[in-house]
Formats: structure tokens, C-alpha cells, sequence
């Protein structure tokens, strides 16, 4: 198997896209299925096994929160 090429990426969402991508990665860790989300052209597979993280920064006035989910392609 040929190596990945790393990528950073972000996909923009108005609100009531961001709600449903949120509500579908739900419904897929509840039922312990893979979730799959398209971002900026390409398809991303995130498995069942993949571990979760929530993060704050904060930075001057500016603030985020992310919800991580982290996983090895190499299993």
C-alpha cells in the first residue's frame, strides 16, 4: 500500500449543513458504522474504531472548538 498524501482541508458550512453533517456522524457512531464525508472534492471514510477529542483554543478575541476524530489508516 502506497503512502497518503498529506492534507489539511476545510470545508465551510452554513448552519443547517453543519447540523445534518453533525446529525449523520451521529447516527453513524451510535449504530458502530463508518461515517463518510465529501471535503473539498474528496471523499473521506472515517471508521467505526476511531478515537474522539474535543479541543478549545483560544487565541486574543478569537476562539474554536473542535470535534476531533482520529484514526490510523494502517489497520
Amino acid at each position: 500500500m502506497q503512502p497518503k498524501t498529506p492534507r489539511d482541508a476545510t470545508r465551510a458550512l452554513d448552519r443547517d449543513n453543519f447540523v445534518a453533517q453533525l446529525r449523520r456522524l451521529a447516527d453513524a457512531l451510535e449504530s458502530g458504522r463508518k461515517f463518510e464525508v465529501r471535503v473539498a472534492g474528496k471523499r473521506v471514510y472515517v471508521p467505526a474504531r476511531a478515537e474522539f477529542s474535543i479541543e478549545h483554543e483560544r487565541a486574543g478575541d478569537d476562539e474554536e472548538l473542535e470535534f476531533q476524530l482520529r484514526w490510523s489508516a494502517a489497520r
